[in-house]
């Protein structure tokens, strides 16, 4: 269910409004049948000679639905062998991804994570690509809690 959320969202929603994210800041967005909080990366280390396209991570909730759900983009396919390994302050959390859909994460744990957000500092990021590039993306999370809020007060 999931998944099928994912490509419903992403495809027809989110592309269009990707603009409002910002480096370092927490941005809410709004829609008629949607709403999410996202940021894009202060830091990664993907050598000069690679290429990657937009990556982020979102905070997502569908109206009338309860549920947030955290979704990774990390602008490449990532390899789906591996898992995604989601660092906030000291703890790990697993994400993953799949075959039909590689260039997205997403974890089992939502709720979990989203807590640990909540209370953390940093989040860092690190995949593998299909091609053997492994990633370490960093975000802040100062200014998460708030956002967040307002992602559950308003959808």
């Amino acid at each position: 269910m999931k998944k099928l959320l994912f490509l419903i969202v992403t495809i027809s929603l989110f592309s269009a409004n990707l603009y409002a994210l910002e480096e370092g800041k927490w941005t809410f967005v709004k829609d008629d049948d949607y709403c999410y909080i996202g940021s894009m990366p202060t830091e990664t280390d993907l050598p000069k000679n690679k290429k990657r396209g937009e990556n982020y991570i979102l905070v997502y909730k569908m109206k009338g639905n309860e549920d947030s759900v955290i979704q990774i983009e990390p602008g490449y396919s990532y390899d789906p062998s591996e898992d995604i390994i989601v660092k906030i302050d000291n703890a790990d959390y697993i994400f993953y991804t799949t075959e039909d859909s590689p260039d997205s994460a997403w974890t089992n744990e939502d709720s979990k994570v989203i807590y640990a957000m909540k209370k953390g500092l940093d989040l860092n990021i690190t995949g593998k690509s299909n091609r053997g590039t492994t990633t370490n993306d960093k975000y802040t999370l100062k200014g998460f809690t708030l956002a967040f809020n307002k992602l559950n007060q308003e959808c």
